[in-house]
């Protein structure tokens, strides 16, 4: 957080946002009207917000070809705010039917798209934190080296 740079910070509440994602779209499935397929569209933002934010997951899980080089495509950070964006707009039109907690998730996609796009109109370099924060494994013992590989 000491580089100050405005696409960690969208990392990191892009990562709140998965969580806050899933949690809300399991809350918003018991509602009578069509809220509920904001909830079911909430839940299926989760994983895809979990692979765009979390890279390691891109190794783990086995996922095609073609959905690894789009989530790839958006290590910008002017297309990771047009990826906000949207994510954004979708859950702002949930409140058209009817106002609930998911207006929470839309405030903060809507915060981590001002932070990319912040990052992109000051020039910043597109961040990851895990890259920001590499070890040098020569330097640590092998113990070590197996915890950070594991």
């Amino acid at each position: 957080m000491q580089s100050r740079n405005l696409s960690l910070y969208g990392q990191w509440i892009g990562i709140f946002c998965i969580f806050l994602s899933l949690a809300l779209g399991i809350a918003n499935l018991f509602h009578v009207n069509i809220v509920f397929v904001f909830g079911i569209i909430a839940i299926v933002q989760a994983p895809i917000l979990a692979l765009v934010e979390i890279p390691f997951l891109l190794k783990i899980f086995r996922i095609p070809d073609s959905v690894i080089s789009f989530i790839l495509t958006l290590d910008t950070n002017n297309r990771r705010a047009v990826f906000y964006a949207l994510m954004a707009i979708i859950q702002w039109l949930s409140l058209t039917c009817k106002v609930t907690s998911l207006i929470a998730l839309a405030i903060l996609f809507t915060v981590a798209m001002f932070a990319y796009a912040g990052a992109a109109i000051l020039g910043q370099e597109f961040h990851k934190s895990n890259v920001v924060a590499t070890v040098n494994v020569g330097e640590t013992p092998a113990e070590a080296q197996i915890r950070n590989v594991l």
